[in-house]
């Protein structure tokens, strides 16, 4: 009976040629205790349903498509597996119902990565301290929620309070203070290099003069031979012998 009377009641407020031209549905204020079957409007786009006495939320009225989703002031009890299949809502709007459980609630609407207006406030589950910065750590598409736009501060806030170790690694990435330590094995030099527009200092001027000396020192090769010409021979035996020539050594580098 009842469903037969939502059925009439939708017919009344639709006066179309067929189902495909029905984009926006206004059916608010209606009395309604459930939400009526609203599948067949594939082109169906926004929907006011505000302003009744609905109980529950079924998956099977709303299709994939809708942007746009006014629930408020209802005595809805719960949503749980009756939104998550709307991943193209941008507005939502289900404040002053008698939803009890947030978590239950932001499980539902985390596949809308397109969700912009959110209001959930005078629900109960609002009551809780931390329900604001809860909400805005899971959700991060929302800009609005309960009329109020998101501020940066409270999206550092929440990370802080609902991921204390992921925010501490990006302060210090923001900081400048975070460094990749150098790869296991490899010895860690001092590049000796000169910076753009700046002088290089003495000290490390002084230390790429002492590797150059360094290197020229290793590259020298040396080695000693008899001067051959200077040895004594049978031509000078009939000299006295301080007379004769003494016999040296040759020493010969090579670069």
């Amino acid at each position: 009976m009842e469903s037969n009377r939502q059925e009439n009641l939708v017919s009344k407020c639709v006066i179309i040629h067929c189902d495909t031209d029905v984009t926006h549905l206004h059916l608010a204020k209606r009395g309604l205790t459930s939400v009526p079957d609203l599948s067949r409007f594939c082109m169906l786009r926004c929907v006011w349903l505000n302003d009744n006495k609905i109980l529950e939320v079924t998956r099977a009225p709303f299709n994939c498509c809708l942007t746009e989703l006014y629930l408020q002031n209802n005595d809805i009890l719960s949503i749980s597996g009756a939104l998550r299949h709307l991943t193209c809502l941008r507005v939502l709007l289900l404040f002053n119902n008698q939803i009890k459980c947030l978590e239950e609630t932001v499980v539902e609407l985390k596949n809308m990565q397109e969700l912009h207006t959110l209001s959930l406030y005078l629900n109960p589950f609002t009551e809780d301290p931390e329900y604001r910065l809860y909400v805005l750590h899971h959700l991060q598409s929302v800009q609005f929620l309960d009329t109020k736009e998101v501020q940066q501060v409270e999206r550092r806030r929440a990370l802080k309070l609902f991921n204390a170790e992921r925010q501490k690694v990006l302060d210090t990435i923001a900081f400048g203070r975070r460094a990749l330590p150098p790869p296991i094995g490899r010895k860690q030099t001092n590049a000796l290099t000169k910076p753009v527009g700046q002088h290089v200092s003495r000290k490390s001027t002084d230390r790429r003069s002492d590797l150059q000396n360094c290197s020229k020192a290793k590259s020298i090769t040396q080695f000693s031979i008899m001067n051959w010409t200077s040895t004594n021979t049978s031509q000078w035996d009939h000299l006295d012998v301080s007379s004769r020539p003494e016999s040296d050594m040759l020493t010969v580098k090579l670069r």
